[in-house]
C-alpha cells in the first residue's frame, strides 16, 4: 500500500502541476481566440477534436486497456520484455504514421462530417487549423505507447509530468502571438495563414515535445529497444481479438460524439463547441488529478494479481481505489458546483459567457463521481483481458447520450429550449447516460469477481453524499451573499479566480467537517494522499 500511495502521489502531483499550467494555457488561448460567441474559437475547437477523437478511435482503449497487461506478462521473458516492446513500438509507429497521413488527406471531409452546418468561410478556417493540428495524432499515440510502457515498468512520474512541457511551450507560443498580433480575434475573417500557422503550429509543437521528454527517462525501464518489423510472435492475434471489442466501443463513443458536435455546432455564435470544451476541461481537472493518478497505479497491481492467479485480491483492490477516488470526487462536485460561475469566468470573456459556461459545466458535473468509478470498473475488466463486455455497456451509454442530444435539439426546434442552453442540455444528457452505464458495468463485472464484496464501497459513497449536500448548499449561499453572477465574482478573470477559491474553499471546509463528524475512515486516506502530493 505504501508503494502504491507514493506512486499515486507522484502521478497526482505531476497531473496537478500539468493541469495547473494547462489552465494557464487555456486562459492565454482564450485571450487569442475567445470562447463564448466566437466563431473562430468554434472552428479551432472542432479542428482540435480531430486528432484526439481519432487517437481514441485508433489507440486509446488498446494502449491503456490491453497493452499494459501484455507488457507485464512480457516482463517474465528472459530479456525482460525488450523484444516484445521493440516490436510493439515499431508496429504502433507504423500504424500511427499511416493513420495521420490518411486523415490529413481527407481533412475537409472530416470537417463536413463533424460540423456540416458551418458557413463556407468558417469551414475553410477549420480545415486550415486541421492541417496544422492533425499531426498531433502521431505524437499523442507515441506519447501513450511510451508512457504506458513506463507505467507497466512502474516508472510512473514522467507520464504525468511531461504534459507540463506541452503547456509551457503553448503558453510561450500563444504569448508570442499576442505580442505580434494582439487579440482576441473572434471573427472568422480576421484570421490569415500566418495567424493560423503560429497558433495551431504552436499547439502541435507542444504535443511533440512532451513525447520527446519521455525518452529521457527510458533508461529506467531497463529495456533495450530497436526497430523490429518482425511482428510474428508479438501476439497480434490475441491483441487483435482483445482490441476489436475495444475498437468497437470507441467507435460507438465517437459516433455519439459526432452527433453531439453536429448538434451543438448549430449554436455556433452562442454557447457552442468551444464553451463545451472549456467546461469539459474544468470537469476533467479533478478527475485527472485524482481518478487517473489513483487508478493508474492500482491498474498495474490489478494486472499483476490477475496474471499471477491472485484473483481473490481483485475485489479489495477495486474497493480501495473506488473509495480513494470517490472521497475526493464528491467534495470536488460540491465545491465546483457551488463555484461554477466564478470558475467559468476564468475561461470566458464576459460575465454572460461565464454563466453560459457554468450551465454546461453543471451538466457535466452531475456525473463526476460515476465517471471516476466507471474508470476503475472498466480497468477491472481489462485486467481480466475482457474487452468484449465493456463494449455492451459502452454502447448503451453512447446510444443514450446521442439520443439525449437529439431530444435536446428537438426541444430547441419546438421552442421548448432556448438555443443558448443547447450545449448544457447535451452535457446533461451525457451525464445521465453514465448513471445507466455504471450499474450495468458493476453487475457484469460479477462474472469475473465477487462484486458483492463491494457493498462496503457503496455504503462509503452514501457517507460521501451525506457530506457533500450541505457542502454544496453552504458554498452556494456564500456565492449568493458575495453578489452572485451579477457581482464582483464574475466581473473579470482574476476576481473570478479569487471568488472561486472563497466559494469552493467554504464548500470543501464543510465537506471535510461533515466527513469528520461522520467518522469516515476515508478522510484519513484523503489527508495522507494530499500530504504525499504536496510533498512531491
Amino acid at each position: 500500500m505504501a508503494s502504491l500511495g507514493r506512486a499515486s502521489a507522484i502521478i497526482g502531483a505531476g497531473t496537478l502541476f500539468s493541469r495547473a499550467t494547462g489552465l494557464v494555457r487555456s486562459i492565454v488561448l482564450i485571450a487569442v481566440i475567445g470562447s463564448f460567441q466566437s466563431r473562430a474559437a468554434d472552428a479551432f475547437s472542432v479542428a482540435s477534436q480531430l486528432p484526439t477523437s481519432f487517437y481514441d478511435l485508433l489507440a486509446a482503449g488498446v494502449i491503456t486497456g490491453i497493452i499494459v497487461p501484455q507488457i507485464v506478462k512480457a516482463a517474465s521473458h528472459t530479456d525482460g520484455g525488450s523484444r516484445y516492446v521493440s516490436k510493439l513500438l515499431t508496429l504502433g509507429t507504423v500504424v500511427l504514421v499511416a493513420a495521420t497521413a490518411l486523415l490529413m488527406a481527407i481533412a475537409p471531409l472530416l470537417i463536413i462530417l463533424y460540423a456540416p452546418t458551418m458557413t463556407p468561410d468558417q469551414h475553410a478556417l477549420t480545415v486550415s487549423f486541421a492541417y496544422w493540428l492533425l499531426p498531433q495524432l502521431l505524437f499523442y499515440g507515441l506519447f501513450a505507447l511510451l508512457g504506458e510502457v513506463l507505467n507497466a515498468r512502474k516508472v510512473f512520474g514522467p507520464y504525468s509530468w511531461a504534459p507540463t512541457v506541452n503547456n509551457l511551450v503553448s503558453i510561450a507560443g500563444f504569448g508570442v502571438f499576442l505580442a505580434v498580433f494582439g487579440g482576441p480575434f473572434t471573427a472568422v475573417g480576421e484570421w490569415d495563414a500566418g495567424k493560423v500557422a503560429l497558433l495551431a503550429g504552436t499547439a502541435t509543437l507542444g504535443i511533440a515535445l512532451q513525447t520527446v521528454v519521455l525518452l529521457f527517462f527510458w533508461k529506467r525501464t531497463r529495456l533495450h529497444v530497436r526497430p523490429d518489423f518482425r511482428w510474428r510472435g508479438i501476439g497480434l492475434r490475441q491483441i487483435g481479438s482483445l482490441a476489436w471489442w475495444t475498437f468497437l466501443a470507441v467507435v460507438v463513443g465517437q459516433l455519439a460524439g459526432i452527433v453531439q458536435t453536429r448538434i451543438v455546432t448549430e449554436a455556433s455564435g452562442d454557447a457552442s463547441v468551444a464553451v463545451m470544451q472549456y467546461a469539459w476541461l474544468i470537469f476533467m481537472l479533478p478527475h485527472s488529478i485524482v481518478a487517473m493518478s489513483i487508478s493508474t497505479t492500482y491498474f498495474t497491481r490489478l494486472a499483476e494479481d490477475v496474471t499471477t492467479g491472485r484473483s481473490e485480491r481483485v475485489a479489495a483492490n477495486l474497493d480501495e481505489s473506488i473509495r480513494a477516488i470517490a472521497v475526493f470526487a464528491f467534495g470536488f462536485t460540491a465545491a465546483i458546483g457551488a463555484a461554477s460561475v466564478p470558475i467559468s469566468r476564468i475561461f470566458s470573456n464576459s460575465a454572460e459567457g461565464a454563466v453560459a459556461t457554468a450551465w454546461v459545466l453543471g451538466g457535466y458535473l452531475v456525473a463526476l463521481v460515476p465517471f471516476g468509478v466507471l474508470l476503475v470498473i472498466r480497468r477491472g475488466f481489462f485486467a481480466f483481458q475482457d474487452t468484449r463486455t465493456p463494449f455492451f455497456f459502452s454502447f448503451v451509454q453512447a446510444a443514450l447520450a446521442a439520443l439525449g442530444a437529439g431530444i435536446a435539439w428537438a426541444a430547441v426546434q419546438a421552442g421548448m429550449l432556448p438555443l443558448g442552453f443547447l450545449a448544457a442540455a447535451v452535457a446533461l444528457a451525457q451525464s445521465l447516460s453514465t448513471f445507466v452505464q455504471l450499474p450495468m458495468a458493476v453487475r457484469l463485472l460479477g462474472r469475473h469477481t465477487d462484486t458483492g464484496a463491494l457493498r462496503a464501497t457503496w455504503f462509503a459513497l452514501g457517507r460521501f453524499t451525506v457530506a457533500a449536500v450541505p457542502a454544496f448548499v453552504v458554498g452556494w449561499i456564500v456565492f449568493v451573499v458575495l453578489g452572485g453572477a451579477d457581482g464582483w465574482l464574475a466581473s473579470d478573470r482574476l476576481l473570478g479566480a479569487i471568488g472561486a477559491s472563497i466559494v469552493g474553499g467554504a464548500a470543501l471546509l464543510v465537506y471535510i467537517s461533515a466527513l469528520a463528524l461522520l467518522r469516515a475512515p476515508e478522510l484519513g486516506m484523503a489527508v495522507r494522499t494530499i500530504r504525499r502530493i504536496a510533498g512531491r
